[in-house]
């Protein structure tokens, strides 16, 4: 059987620039099924006519061109379905197919992310054109937060990167079930407060040569704090408990990132995140309500049987031990972190955007990593019988690790309110 091979690419990831065919990933599946690949690229105009079709996620940031593709109406995606995505555990290549797949849930479409073992994937491609999609009940909790938020103000900067297709929260439902106020500042007024270049006095280590990032001038670890101080006067002027910053903007215009900024803040005692995520935001600010930490907003890179690497380029400060400087993965500059969480036990959180499920499930960080082709900050977790819903029905593709046995307290707060 030939299977048609579709592609989505985001610019940003420059390492994935190669024909598609070269790639050892896609060669070694084609080995496993015994068949090349018939590769029609980005060009989707003949997707639906073939009996096998499916669709590459070479990285991370495709997910609005997905959404352009297929939802050129602006409403229900019109893509046949089971849809089957296929991943590789690099550039972010999982957590776009989470978003994607995420996306396709709430439309009531179904569908499966193929990832593993080249054989794995061969295996899946085989059976029955994905009619037997893997099955994900019992592996979300329906939910009743209450008010748990009640009296916070959390700021949105910016609004939610473009690839965020399954992220939206409503307002006037985050006040009314949360007891939250969510707030929106325009990126501008971020960028004016950068330009005054000022920040708090901060103690921190001198720059380090990053393992696989380029070297950071003395000036990038400036202007990642005159970001941070933004943020701070940010926060003072609005009277926010937290926020969320549509941080890839910051990219094009003052050239860094706001993994530093966050890192700090974080540990600090507000809740921020990347991104312009306001579902991770929301997340973050519950769990810290429930047990009274900071958490890690990562996406999950890759699945290996019940090891599950999760990675993003910020952490908490005052989640790790040991931790140095790297650029940000994507772009390769600005101040990102590579931090070591401690080993032991550890909660995965996610609330739904319309606050009525949630993923709440107990992991043991088992290892930190260093590598490359993944964003700095790299733990894998160790727990059974997961994989069903990140492949099938994940409520977005960021969540929130945490350290410690928090499951029971989540659940005792959430479901029985």
């Amino acid at each position: 059987m030939t299977a048609t091979l579709y592609t989505l690419t985001s610019g940003l990831h420059t390492e994935m620039a190669e024909d598609v065919r070269k790639e050892s990933f896609i060669k070694d599946i084609e080995t496993a099924l015994g068949a090349d690949f018939d590769v029609a690229g980005a060009d989707f105009s003949g997707y639906g006519t073939k009996p096998c079709e499916l669709i590459y996620v070479r990285t991370g940031g495709t997910e609005g061109a997905f959404k352009a593709v297929f939802c050129k109406d602006g409403g229900r995606p019109a893509i046949p379905e089971p849809v089957r995505l296929l991943t590789s555990g690099k550039s972010n290549s999982l957590a776009a197919s989470m978003e994607i797949m995420s996306y396709l849930n709430l439309h009531g479409i179904k569908g499966e992310i193929l990832h593993g073992s080249p054989q794995y994937i061969a295996s899946r491609i085989l059976s029955s054109s994905g009619d037997d999609v893997l099955a994900a009940s019992g592996l979300v909790t329906s939910v009743r937060p209450g008010r748990i938020l009640e009296g916070r103000r959390l700021g949105v900067v910016g609004r939610p990167s473009d690839w965020l297709i399954s992220s939206d929260v409503d307002y006037a439902a985050a006040r009314e079930v949360l007891g939250v106020e969510l707030v929106d500042i325009r990126m501008e007024e971020l960028l004016d407060e950068i330009a005054v270049h000022s920040h708090p006095s901060v103690e921190l280590p001198p720059l380090n040569a990053p393992k696989f990032g380029n070297p950071i001038p003395s000036g990038d670890l400036d202007g990642a704090l005159d970001i941070y101080g933004a943020l701070l006067r940010i926060i003072a002027r609005h009277r926010l408990d937290g926020l969320t910053i549509r941080c890839f903007d910051l990219l094009g215009t003052v050239h860094n990132t706001g993994c530093m900024a966050l890192a700090l803040l974080n540990s600090q005692g507000y809740t921020a995140t990347c991104e312009g995520d306001v579902p991770a935001m929301l997340s973050m600010a519950v769990a810290r309500a429930v047990c009274g930490q900071s958490g890690f907003q990562a996406n999950l890179s890759s699945i290996d049987g019940d090891r599950l690497l999760f990675a993003h380029c910020t952490v908490p400060l005052s989640m790790v031990g040991h931790w140095v400087y790297d650029t940000h993965f994507e772009s390769g500059f600005g101040v990102a972190v590579h931090g070591e969480l401690p080993c032991g036990p550890a909660t995965i959180f996610k609330l739904a955007p319309d606050f009525a499920t949630a993923f709440i499930a107990e992991a043991e960080l088992t290892r930190n990593c260093y590598e490359g082709q993944l964003c700095r900050t790299q733990v894998i977790l160790k727990a059974e019988g997961l994989a069903p819903y990140f492949l099938t029905a994940p409520i977005g593709n960021h969540h929130v690790i945490l350290t410690g046995s928090h499951a029971a307290a989540l659940r005792r707060v959430l479901v029985h309110s």
